[in-house]
Formats: structure tokens, sequence, C-alpha cells
């Protein structure tokens, strides 16, 4: 007796849609009628699955994460991993394997802004109904099958980092660092620096720089940063102020390191963005 049923997809990616694309590798469902091991490591691929019955055993590193019906993974295949369904409450699984260029980072930042192999969304409606639209793409592909299918994996990716992290945000970051952010907000024109505000708000830097990137996935001299710059692009393109001057009233301390500063954000200098907006 076969220990599982299932239908896949096996995707074979152009050439340049693995350059310039994310791209399902595998897609497909699956219903086991009795435990089965899936093993594997050093798999170039990212695994993304819901259990929409049953439950079982997802195995990363050695760590066992039990998992039920309503339960989302995300895996990177390239770590040693391995999962199971349940002897006595088999699972049923739709899943897709895809990988791209950016998938690396996208899975490192969900990794360090806290997200987990395994968690559980509010629903796994929009999930199913993104899996089936990418399998019926890859059923009968046509001309723009690659690009549309980028589309629902992108979409994919930001449902997983919503779900993932759907904590009400006024509860889950603390008031101190609301109130960091919200100085920042408020004094960015003036000399910040992280030594300062750690003195201000009566906090270890270290703690301050770790925990601002954790709670809002920036250090805070990129907070001070890009607060500056999006009032000094407001101050370039509509009113007829020096460089010299934006760079001071924007919190600059010299219009060398404004220059400095912009280039490396925008990729040209406030000259040239003022003559090309």
């Amino acid at each position: 007796m076969p220990n599982s049923t299932s239908e896949r997809i096996l995707v074979t990616p152009s050439a340049y849609t693995k350059k310039h694309y994310l791209y399902a590798q595998e897609i497909g469902t699956l219903t086991s009628s009795h435990p089965h091991l899936s093993q594997r490591e050093q798999l170039d691929s990212y695994l993304f699955f819901i259990v929409t019955e049953g439950s079982g055993t997802v195995t990363i590193q050695g760590e066992a994460f039990p998992v039920k019906a309503g339960d989302c993974v995300w895996l990177n295949c390239l770590t040693p991993y391995s999962h199971k369904s349940n002897l006595h409450d088999p699972w049923t699984l739709k899943w897709v394997h895809f990988n791209g260029f950016q998938l690396p980072s996208f899975y490192q930042l969900y990794i360090e802004k806290g997200g987990l192999p395994v968690y559980t969304p509010l629903s796994l409606t929009a999930y199913t109904e993104l899996l089936q639209t990418i399998y019926r793409l890859h059923q009968t592909p046509e001309a723009l099958t690659d690009l549309l299918s980028h589309k629902h994996l992108t979409d994919l990716i930001t449902l997983i980092f919503a779900d993932a992290f759907h904590k009400d945000t006024a509860t889950a970051i603390p008031q101190k660092f609301l109130d960091i952010r919200e100085y920042i907000e408020t004094n960015y024109t003036d000399k910040l620096t992280l030594d300062l505000l750690a003195e201000q708000f009566f906090i270890s830097k270290y703690h301050l720089h770790r925990e601002y990137q954790k709670l809002f996935g920036t250090t805070i001299t990129n907070a001070i940063s890009i607060k500056r710059l999006s009032h000094a692009k407001s101050l370039l393109r509509f009113s007829g102020e020096s460089i010299e001057s934006i760079a001071l009233t924007c919190g600059f301390q010299t219009a060398s390191y404004f220059i400095k500063v912009f280039k490396k954000y925008e990729g040209l200098t406030p000259l040239e963005y003022r003559r090309k907006w």
C-alpha cells in the first residue's frame, strides 16, 4: 500500500527566469496514508508548505517542530531537514519548492526579524489560493507564465511576513522604543548619534542598536539618514535653497558629508537629483 498520494508539477525555468525572477521548482499536494520520512540537505531551494489536514513533525538541524492543520512551514533547504506525517493523524500538504536570486536576502531578513520555520497564520485561505494559482499557471505554460509566477511568489513572501509577524504593533514594541522612534522623527535635524540617544533614554547603546534593528528592521543610523534625506529631497525639488543650506537644514554637519550620504542612498549627487527631478 503506498505511503501517500500526490500530484506535482516539476518546473524547468529558463536561464533568464533563473537570473531575474522568483521561480517555482516543484509544486503540488500530498496526502499521507502512512508515516513517511522525507529527508534532505544541501538542496538549493526554499520549501514552503501548508498543512490543510492532520499533523506531523518537521525536524531542522536536529530540532523537532510539531505541526498541525492550519500551520505554515518555510525552510531553507540548504539546511538539513526532514518531515514526517503523524501515524494516527496523517497529514495533507500543499507545497511549493521555489528559488531566485533575491530569496537568500528575503529569508535572512525573515530570520533576523525573529521569523520561525513553523507559524500559525490567521487563515490558510490566501495561501491555498496562491498555491492553487501557481499550480494552474504551470499546468498550461504560456508566454507570461514565468512573470506571473514571479508575481504570485512575491505575494506569497509578502503574506508570509505579514502573518508571521501579525502581532499588534502597539503591544509588540516596547513604549521606550516607540518613544525613541518618535524622538528621531521630531529631532532628526539636530545632532543625533547612537551614543546621544542611549544617554537620552538611559539604555545601553549596544542594546539600543540591536533591539531597534530587530523591532523596526533598520539601524538607528539608517533611520536618521533616511529621515534627513527625505526632507532634503523635498527641498531639492521644491525650493531654491543651495546644497550647503539644505545640508545644514536637514541635520548634516557639512555639505560634503551630505553629498556623500546622498550619493550612497540615491546613486547620484544632490545636484544631479535636482536636475533630473
